[in-house]
This record gives structure tokens, C-alpha cells and sequence, in this order.
């Protein structure tokens, strides 16, 4: 039982060390963020807030910046490649041929176990069509059952 208490003790302060030790002190990051202000003078800095020396700073600016740029005032954000598509429906890029709350038109959601082909609701579990998902035709002759061709 000694043995466990000195090894829990020992434990313990081992990892007090490595938390102490892992923490930059007050003169160290300051320090470190005077040399990255001269890299990163490009970055357009924001009027009416105070500069920061930080690169925290630069990333929450540019994600305000990217926040600003919504589909509703700039319908292009949409068509830009990565967007999740090219139609905007409440201030969100979506593709209403795919999107199983905005199918069709914005606004239009399919219900529980349906999802959006093509821009229509289909039942994946049984539409010969979409068979388990979009455009997953069964052949002359089969059925859709639980989402497969011929089961059973």
C-alpha cells in the first residue's frame, strides 16, 4: 500500500512538471507574436477593432470576414468550387437537387425516410428507380425491398 501511495505521488508530480513546463509565460509569447506582426502585415486589419499581435487575431478576422460573405447578398459565394452547391436558401449554399430539406425549392423538406433525387422525394427502401439510393436502377424483373434489388 506504501508503494501505491509513493507511486500516485510520484504520478502526480510528474505531471504538475509537464503542465508547467508546456505553458509559455507572459514574456515568452510575447516575445514569440513580435517577429509574426512583420509576416503578416499583407492581412487587411479591421477599422473600428484594436490590432492584435496574436495570430488568433488574423483567423477570427478572417473568419468574420467569410461570415459577411453570405449567399443572400452575394448569390456567386454559391458557384465557387467547394460550396455544398449552387443554390441559396436562407443565407446557405445547398443543391436543391440533392438537399433533403430544401428538394426542389427552398423550404421543401422530404419526409422521414425519403431523401432527394433528382429533386424529387423518393423512398430509397422501395423505389425501383433509387433503390438504396439515387440513381440505383433495378433490373426488368426485380423489386426494391429494404433498400435492395431482389431481396429475399
Amino acid at each position: 500500500m506504501k508503494h501505491l501511495k509513493i507511486f500516485f505521488l510520484l504520478a502526480m508530480l510528474m505531471s504538475l512538471a509537464i503542465i508547467l513546463s508546456a505553458t509559455p509565460s507572459e514574456e515568452e509569447s510575447f516575445l514569440d507574436f513580435d517577429n509574426e506582426d512583420e509576416e503578416n502585415s499583407d492581412l487587411p486589419q479591421p477599422e473600428n477593432q484594436e490590432t492584435t499581435s496574436s495570430l488568433r487575431g488574423a483567423n477570427r478576422f478572417l473568419a468574420q470576414t467569410r461570415a459577411v460573405m453570405t449567399c443572400d447578398r452575394y448569390p456567386r459565394v454559391c458557384r465557387v468550387t467547394g460550396s455544398p452547391g449552387p443554390d441559396c436558401c436562407k443565407k446557405r449554399c445547398v443543391n436543391v437537387m440533392t438537399d433533403k430539406f430544401n428538394c426542389r425549392m427552398c423550404g421543401k423538406k422530404c419526409k422521414y425516410p425519403e431523401i432527394c433525387c433528382k429533386g424529387r422525394c423518393v423512398n430509397p427502401m422501395s423505389n425501383k428507380k433509387n433503390c438504396g439510393g439515387c440513381r440505383n436502377k433495378c433490373k426488368k424483373g426485380s423489386k426494391c425491398q429494404y433498400g435492395m434489388c431482389s431481396y429475399a
